[in-house]
């Protein structure tokens, strides 16, 4: 009697442990959050309602460079706006004083999009109004910046194919290519809504690129339209490849609320048709991809992807700020790692000369108040590809 007692019991506790496996097969590995500190960059004021849409970099010196748009007595997309910078050596542990880059009162100047070249200038490209694009760049890590140029004739060249009403590049941090090649993804959008504001729909989405170290800015071809396949693609990052083609993380509000992709050997032509990743859940945010330093013999970068994935919260809101990696170049992402569970937003990532990555992210106090501060986190690499 006591044999066939102990038989039940061990055949419970098996069947117990099998149904955890089979509840557990096909979700990716995870850890407990991140608990290290996150140190405010950018705070709401008397000034400013609200920090957002933020940009990061790591300069050839080491230093930070972030970036954001300071939304004046609102948090509104169409709020007068600066566009603000701080700068630090000492990995985020201080930050210089708020430099303005760039003002608008009436509308909007922002969507930064900073690119560190190998010879360390810092370009950056950014908008305003919506309908003007502008250049400038630093060649002193960041201390000074040249008188921004209008280089809008760049976009007027979509015009013949795709009539646009509303430009924005990124945002967020762009790539320099292997072959020197200075590369945007950028987002248009046809309203046909004018007035009071220009709506940001229909869109599509796109790339512009300088071969000559920012000097002349060429557009590429369309990469995704708004369709059946895809609703309004837009605000979209690249990421280079370990055979130097261009991997394109695209925003999308389509229905299958995942996050899509498109590849092309120069990052300026031949796209690929839209797919999506089903691994990685999309609340309709805009989100950082980035190559980390090579691990392993086969030499291939894994690859970082960042947004908030909110596919077990209630209505989906923007929360649970969370990592993952793909070690097969986009293929999978097998590895997850929550950075913030609480409300968040926008966010990019710089990976630093040590390999450490770098998380400025908009933090917020209850879900969709966008009245967001910027926080930073480092975040050390061996946590993030440990599985």
């Amino acid at each position: 009697m006591k044999r066939v007692l102990l038989r039940g019991i061990i055949m419970c506790v098996h069947i117990w442990i099998m149904s955890l496996l089979f509840s557990c097969a096909g979700k990716p590995a995870s850890v407990a959050p991140d608990n290290s500190e996150a140190l405010v960059v950018f705070a709401p004021d008397s000034v400013y309602k609200s920090l957002r849409i933020p940009a990061l970099v790591c300069t050839k010196q080491g230093s930070l460079l972030a970036f954001c748009e300071g939304r004046i007595g609102t948090a509104s997309d169409w709020a007068d706006m600066n566009l603000l910078l701080r700068r630090s050596t000492d990995e985020g542990k201080t930050w210089s004083a708020i430099h303005v880059i760039d003002s608008f009162k009436g509308g909007p100047v922002g969507n930064p999009v900073p690119i560190v070249d190998k010879n360390g200038t810092i370009h950056l490209l950014y908008q305003k109004d919506y309908k003007e694009g502008f250049y400038t760049y630093s060649a002193d890590d960041g201390k000074t910046w040249a008188p921004a140029v209008n280089i809008t004739q760049v976009y007027e060249r979509f015009k013949p194919e795709y009539n646009w009403k509303v430009l924005a590049p990124g945002p967020g941090h762009g790539i320099q290519l292997s072959n020197g090649r200075l590369l945007s993804a950028v987002w248009l959008a046809n309203s046909s809504k004018l007035v009071p504001r220009r709506s940001h729909a229909p869109s599509c989405v796109a790339t512009i690129y300088s071969d000559d170290g920012g000097r002349n800015w060429k557009r590429g071809a369309i990469i995704a339209d708004s369709s059946a396949a895809i609703a309004n693609p837009n605000e979209s990052m690249p990421v280079e490849l370990s055979d130097g083609s261009v991997l394109m993380s695209i925003r999308s509000p389509s229905k299958k609320l995942r996050r899509a992709f498109s590849s092309s050997i120069s990052g300026i032509d031949g796209w690929s048709a839209v797919q999506f990743a089903e691994e990685l859940f999309d609340p309709t945010c805009m989100a950082p991809i980035a190559a980390l330093p090579a691990t392993g013999r086969n030499g291939i970068p894994p690859l970082l992807f960042i947004n908030p994935d909110s596919r077990d919260v209630e209505k989906h809101p923007r929360r649970n700020l969370s990592a993952r990696i793909s070690l097969d170049e986009g293929r999978t992402w097998p590895v997850h790692k929550v950075i913030d569970a609480g409300p968040c937003g926008y966010s990019d990532v710089a990976v630093g000369k040590d390999g450490a990555v770098y998380c400025l992210y908009e933090s917020g106090k209850k879900d969709r108040d966008f009245n967001y501060t910027l926080v930073l986190k480092k975040i050390k690499n061996n946590w993030l590809l440990k599985k």
